[in-house]
């Protein structure tokens, strides 16, 4: 028996039906632009539609759903429907749906706040396509990069290609972007992805700040040959720099407090077991919250491949995909979120987000706000992604309360 909507339930059926939508059988993968992107978006469009929402899709393939206030200004609720490769239920989906519940119950009761609300299902935060994040929010804030429409997937497709194929506009993408000019600011829920709420036994947490991160793209290139004619001497063989350098990315970052680097995805060609790799491309993700402490390690990862690309006789690339800036969490609406969570009678606890979010993003043109959820053992990117009803039930009532008080408060802030 389907919940009612606007209840925790329903918002778990929903994470529950959204899953079934795959590009692959057996595992969750949504990446930007797929046959599987576009089904979960006409099936949240039919909720947006019943919860008295007027719905767009914009260039980017975006899907934006807006509540009519009575007065003037825009409060945006969001996350993504994009995933990584064999994804869990909760990361992105999750904020989405809550965000939904919050204005079906506003239309249950014919309720009207004094602005309007927006709900924004972003079409690529992951990256998984095009090894770039934020690709949604940067059209929607206004802030794309020109130079990513030149990307190509793993099968020659262009980012421009794909948001045509998608039904979006390359052409308006670098342009002012979708956003309503009148934001008074923008609210996340996401999953923790972290141990901090379930070890303290608190179903959400308050976001103080999110993490800077860089992404790169490293490819080293050699000498393919026969496996068994060349002799070790003398080899260029690009894998084994390539593992050089992915261990010295993990002994930097063990060696400096707060960082992270992680390479997620490697390709070595021309990929037969008894021929010597000739070309290796990998993926690198820096992360740390204080931005010069990454961009020094960063800048260190990129002086040793070109140190060890040369002593092995080889040479490399370096293509950077992305880098984004650590950002603060809003102080007036940090507050505002803590008062909800205390007047829903739960302890207000704050704590970093060391992954990055659309928040991130949509901090260039407002105030942002992120509520994190307890998952259990914090464990995301993940099929054991896990969420109970109870707390999505606390998550509701907050996002209830937190809409109430911006209300009180206005553009006062």
């Amino acid at each position: 028996m389907d919940a009612a909507a606007g209840t925790p339930g329903s918002v778990m059926q929903r994470c529950d039906a959204l899953a079934e939508i795959s590009e692959e059988r057996g595992l969750l993968v949504r990446p930007y632009g797929s046959e599987a992107m576009r089904r979960v978006n006409e099936k949240v469009e039919g909720w947006m539609l019943r919860a008295g929402m007027s719905v767009r899709t914009d260039a980017a393939g975006n899907l934006i759903g807006r509540y009519e206030g009575m007065g003037e200004g825009t409060f945006i609720l969001g996350s993504h429907l994009d995933t990584v490769r064999d994804a869990g239920l909760y990361d992105g989906p999750l904020g989405v749906l809550i965000a939904l519940a919050c204005v079906e119950r506003l239309h249950a009761r014919d309720e009207r706040l004094p602005f309007a609300v927006e709900v924004v299902a972003f079409a690529d935060e992951e990256g998984l396509r095009f090894g770039t994040t934020y690709l949604g929010s940067s059209h929607y804030a206004g802030a794309f990069d020109e130079d990513l429409l030149e990307l190509a997937d793993r099968d020659g497709v262009t980012l421009a290609e794909a948001a045509r194929d998608f039904g979006g506009d390359p052409d308006v993408l670098t342009g002012p972007g979708s956003a309503p000019k009148d934001i008074l600011g923008y609210c996340e829920v996401h999953i923790e992805q972290g141990p901090v709420l379930e070890e303290r036994d608190l179903p959400v947490g308050v976001v103080s700040a999110i993490t800077g991160l860089s992404r790169i793209k490293v490819s080293f290139s050699g000498q393919a040959g026969h496996a068994g004619t060349v002799p070790m001497e003398g080899r260029r063989d690009a894998l084994c720099a390539a593992a050089e350098f992915i261990l010295e990315a993990e002994a930097a970052a063990q060696a400096e407090p707060g960082s992270v680097a992680t390479v997620g995805e490697i390709s070595a060609r021309p990929g037969a077991g008894n021929v010597i790799p000739g070309e290796v491309d990998l993926s690198l993700d820096v992360r740390h919250g204080d931005d010069a402490v990454r961009e020094s390690l960063r800048d260190h990862l990129r002086s040793k491949a070109a140190e060890i690309s040369a002593s092995r006789g080889c040479e490399h690339r370096w293509q950077a995909r992305q880098e984004s800036i650590a950002v603060p969490a809003d102080p007036y609406l940090g507050v505002l979120l803590e008062e909800a969570i205390e007047d829903a009678g739960v302890e207000a606890l704050r704590l970093p987000s060391g992954a990055g979010h659309d928040a991130a993003q949509m901090a260039e043109i407002c105030p942002v706000a992120m509520l994190f959820v307890r998952c259990k053992d914090g464990i995301s990117h993940n099929p054991a992604e896990s969420v109970e009803e109870e707390d999505v039930a606390v998550t509701i009532d907050v996002m209830g309360r937190f809409l109430r008080l911006v209300a009180e408060g206005g553009r006062g802030r």
